[in-house]
């Protein structure tokens, strides 16, 4: 299939780009350290203890937060992802969100979630002002998504956090799944065909070499293509134009009408020259790459206001040069980076 060329993003608040010309539009903002899941690729229980992440003090608090991202926006971030661990063990988060509501030049605020926790906080996150919800759905059979939880989770608690999401008014949610070879691969049309009934936008993503822990090897990579070739031999499926330029999932529409689906290739397909994002930790790192090696140390500049927040980020985001994806591999990339429950992926 021949993929259509991106479009550019509406034009924002001119800011900073970095060392290869790319604009900051997008920050993924975790709220907590913390996961009640233990997800292989992730958090591996074997790796990461229970008591991860019980140091409440060393989190930013909803003040210091407000004052980062209202130093972001005055860069030119418009888009603002809430991550973790799991965003939701976060104590009165839609207050949060109303905060950040309110930020003059953010337009869209979204959230990422396991799912878990959503059937008791959709309605309030909806009110508060949250605009759209992803959740991480690695299996529809139970038995392998508890396996795949780490044993922590049970498949009934996120589908109803999902059907709760749909009644507050969020809609399509998107479902994230990350796809492993001899693992998980054998969900993938059925949660295609669960997504075109219900609803919602199914994201398939290759297993990447995130953080230390995980045990990654390559071989248990499933590429995007080979998704895409199973799923339009049973449904077909057509490009569709992106959104905007940097825009992380490939889509593709259903032939008969009924949805989409989306790819996300960073190892088969890196998408780094057109990579606008970054991420901060709960203690206030910034990190300029899901992939880095470190961070940058915000929470110091927070007490002097959004307006030394701004200028610190746009001198570090002007000597980025951040392209692991299209480096892996090579002597030039990176053995170190940061572990994914730190930075929400």
């Amino acid at each position: 299939m021949n993929v259509p060329r991106p479009i550019d993003a509406p034009a924002a608040t001119e800011g900073p780009r970095d060392r290869l010309g790319r604009p900051l539009r997008d920050l993924r903002l975790s709220v907590i350290e913390a996961c009640n899941f233990r997800c292989p690729y992730c958090m591996p229980a074997d790796q990461v203890g229970d008591d991860h992440g019980l140091d409440a003090a060393s989190r930013l608090s909803f003040d210091e937060i407000e004052t980062l991202v209202r130093g972001f926006a005055r860069l030119g971030m418009n888009k603002l992802r809430i991550t973790g661990g799991e965003p939701l063990l976060r104590r009165h988060l839609p207050r949060l969100i109303e905060r950040l509501a309110a930020v003059p030049g953010l337009d869209d605020i979204a959230l990422t979630t396991n799912g878990s926790l959503l059937a008791g906080q959709a309605r309030a996150l909806r009110d508060a002002g949250l605009r759209r919800i992803t959740v991480s759905l690695d299996a529809l059979d139970p038995a392998l998504f508890a396996s795949l939880s780490g044993g922590r989770g049970r498949l009934d608690d996120v589908l109803r956090g999902i059907d709760a999401a749909v009644d507050a008014g969020f809609g399509p949610i998107k479902l994230n799944c990350v796809v492993q070879r001899g693992v998980n691969e054998s969900q993938v049309l059925p949660l295609v065909a669960f997504a075109r009934e219900q609803g919602h936008v199914p994201r398939f993503i290759e297993y990447m070499d995130v953080g230390t822990c995980n045990g990654w090897r390559r071989e248990r990579v499933v590429p995007s293509a080979e998704l895409r070739d199973s799923i339009h031999a049973r449904w077909p499926l057509r490009p569709l134009q992106p959104h905007y330029r940097g825009e992380v999932a490939e889509r593709y529409a259903f032939v008969d009408g009924v949805g989409e689906v989306g790819f996300v290739s960073s190892v088969t397909a890196p998408f780094c020259g057109d990579c606008h994002r970054a991420r901060v930790s709960a203690d206030g790192t910034l990190y300029t790459c899901l992939f880095a090696a470190g961070g940058q140390p915000l929470r110091p500049l927070l007490a002097a206001g959004d307006t030394a927040v701004a200028g610190h980020v746009a001198d570090i985001w002007h000597r980025r040069a951040d392209r692991y994806s299209e480096e892996r591999g090579s002597p030039a990339a990176s053995r170190r980076h940061v572990e994914m429950f730190l930075v929400g992926g």
